[in-house]
């Protein structure tokens, strides 16, 4: 290979691990390895580097469709750096979370991607320690983490709120998937902390993101009254759309509701879901920026704070 593209031989391993070479080499290189018929051997790699070419990234849920949606991102984003993810899903469960992150961190990944489901779990510090944890929607408590691409949720709730209350809505019910065990992930705290501030009535529901789970507790919310809701997940708002549908109420003329994530399937519905987007391309970059750069041995401990955007569509009344 150093021969085919005139390269020393450390030149051309850098180059096919895509570090501390110019991009225009790295192409080079793998081109010359497509044309040769090159492959590396990933064990005898791993046993040169100490790095085994795996990236962790624990989800929150994988029943919503959002973070299904980043992990597809991340996947991809990891692969055109010559990495491979490690997806597991906690299932919203902060004790299922615990355990899979030190499974990961036992078998060795060379980085981590957590969209935390407790972002306070003394667990974060620990692993830290020893693994370069890349935290994406909520900073963790404590931690020393490689990197963070947290969003501004105080911005995002508030937008989503105002909309609501410029709309004439008083009374919200808001759906959350966290857990009673989790009590203060930042965006519930804020939903109450902006309720006083706009006088709002505010009952604040965990709603798990399936469809079925979410439909049940959205119907129950409807049957007690509740005609305006803010969802922390679009996945959660659609079982809005399945229980309204089921009693025979109409969005947004009986039904005001509004997600939080703008998933692509949002704009389909009819009417469109109103939510807010993180622009979740510009996620999966930053992220996979900051882990590939940590793994490598060279993090920088950037924290990256995404901005929310309203997407007005036509499901607020």
């Amino acid at each position: 290979m150093a021969k085919a593209t005139g390269l020393s031989p450390a030149a051309v391993s850098y180059a096919l691990r895509g570090m501390q070479v110019s991009e225009e080499t790295i192409e080079r290189v793998r081109r010359a390895a497509a044309e040769l018929g090159y492959e590396a051997d990933p064990i005898a790699r791993a046993l040169a580097s100490g790095r085994t070419g795996m990236i962790g990234l624990l989800c929150g849920s994988l029943e919503d469709l959002w973070q299904q949606a980043l992990a597809v991102g991340i996947g991809r984003a990891l692969k055109d750096n010559d990495r491979y993810a490690l997806i597991l899903d906690a299932a919203g469960d902060p004790a299922r979370e615990y355990t899979l992150a030190r499974q990961l961190r036992d078998q060795r990944v060379d980085a981590l991607i957590v969209q935390p489901v407790d972002p306070a779990a003394p667990l974060w510090a620990e692993l830290c320690e020893g693994l370069p944890v890349v935290s994406i929607g909520d900073a963790l408590a404590g931690a020393r983490a490689a990197g963070e691409v947290v969003f501004d949720n105080r911005a995002g709730v508030t937008l989503a709120l105002e909309h609501l209350r410029e709309r004439g809505h008083r009374r919200l019910a808001v759906l959350t998937s966290t857990r009673a065990s989790t009590p203060d992930r930042p965006a519930d705290v804020h939903v109450m902390a902006e309720a006083g501030r706009l006088d709002l009535d505010i009952e604040l529901v965990t709603a798990p993101h399936s469809p079925a789970s979410a439909t049940r507790v959205a119907g129950e919310m409807l049957d007690a009254g509740h005609r305006a809701f803010f969802c922390f997940a679009d996945s959660i708002a659609y079982g809005v759309y399945a229980a309204s549908a089921e009693r025979g109420l109409v969005i947004p003329s009986e039904v005001s509701v509004m997600g939080y994530d703008d998933h692509p399937m949002s704009g389909l519905l009819t009417p469109g879901l109103t939510t807010v987007d993180w622009d979740i391309d510009g996620i999966v970059r930053a992220a996979v920026r900051m882990v590939v750069a940590a793994a490598d041995g060279n993090p920088r401990r950037r924290r990256i704070v995404q901005a929310p955007q309203l997407r007005e569509r036509g499901s607020v009344g």
